[in-house]
């Protein structure tokens, strides 16, 4: 165990589980007798959640970091010599990489177990742009350690990221002292016309090996902007989808909420109905219960007259 395998385990897990997976490193070192190396594992900050997310992708998308980089040094140096509607153009390509990164970022944070929200990837997108305009951000980026999100403003960048330097053992005592070369004896003094025909030559090779940074410095370019360019097409594309998606639901929600409409206008008519039938119903309640009433009283009126009748006759015979 070394603090560059311990450094990048911790700068990869997320910030929540840090701390514990730093103490546990500490004490292991503790446990082999290195304290030195736990001292420095000790003293390793906890990152910042945007910082982790750049950190993520530095592991998973190093070479369009290291394009970033490099297309944010092409950019500076192509300033003074192109015109504005290139540098126009480049910007956009700038923007439409950085913005898919950012998007990378976010994605991995979330496969990771760890949703970031809108404030902390503005601080990706923040640290990207930083990376791209300052040469020491975007070594400090590509390192896979920040600690915090970076910011640029014109002036310089904020940055911070630990100290990783290794401690070395001390040297065994009694080991020999590297012995120092003996001095080169002077050459001969170069001619007047061998001292032209060098300079001619380191000349000719710093024009070839200038040419050559120049190509290379725009084939990369080139293919960063291609990349920017897919990844704008793509993100177009995905945008569209969730257009036609919103779309979809959204005529859905209006045919929905017509058919409650309906549905509740249909319930309205039939309490309405319900509410004139059970009136209706005490009405003839209220008749019915009158017409047993009078049913009974007539079948008792009956009785007495059939009664009376049958007294009637007897009273005959």
């Amino acid at each position: 165990m070394d603090l560059d395998e311990v450094a990048d385990e911790l700068y990869e897990v997320p910030p929540e589980e840090f701390i514990a997976v730093r103490t546990t490193r500490q004490d292991e070192a503790k446990a082999e007798g290195d304290k030195a190396l736990a001292k420095e594992i000790g003293s390793l900050p906890k990152p910042s959640t945007a910082a982790w997310a750049c950190n993520l992708l530095v592991r998973s998308h190093r070479e369009e970091l290291e394009g970033l980089v490099e297309l944010g040094g092409l950019l500076r140096e192509a300033q003074e010599n192109l015109a504005g509607d290139q540098l126009r153009a480049l910007s956009s390509q700038r923007t439409q990489l950085i913005s898919a990164l950012t998007r990378q970022a976010a994605a991995l944070a979330r496969q990771a177990g760890r949703p970031v929200s809108t404030a902390v990837a503005d601080q990706v997108e923040e640290t990207l742009r930083a990376a791209m305009a300052d040469p020491e951000a975007g070594e400090a980026l590509l390192t896979g350690r920040i600690t915090s999100s970076m910011s640029y403003n014109g002036m310089g960048t904020t940055v911070s990221r630990p100290d990783l330097r290794l401690v070395r053992p001390p040297a065994p005592e009694g080991a020999p002292a590297p012995r120092r070369a003996a001095p080169a004896k002077s050459a001969p003094r170069p001619s007047a016309d061998e001292r032209r025909r060098e300079r001619e030559r380191e000349q000719a090779e710093a024009r070839r090996a200038a040419e050559e940074k120049r190509k290379r410095e725009l084939a990369e370019a080139q293919k960063a902007a291609d990349e920017a360019t897919t990844a704008a097409d793509e993100a177009r594309i995905a945008a569209e989808d969730e257009r036609q998606r919103y779309d979809d639901l959204d005529a859905r929600r209006q045919s929905i909420e017509a058919r409650v409409a309906e549905l509740a206008d249909q319930l309205a008519r039939a309490e309405g109905e319900v509410a004139e039938v059970v009136a209706q119903l005490k009405r003839t309640e209220r008749r019915r219960r009158s017409a047993e009433h009078e049913a009974a009283e007539a079948v008792v009126a009956r009785e007495r007259a059939l009664a009376r009748v049958e007294q009637l006759s007897a009273d005959e015979s």
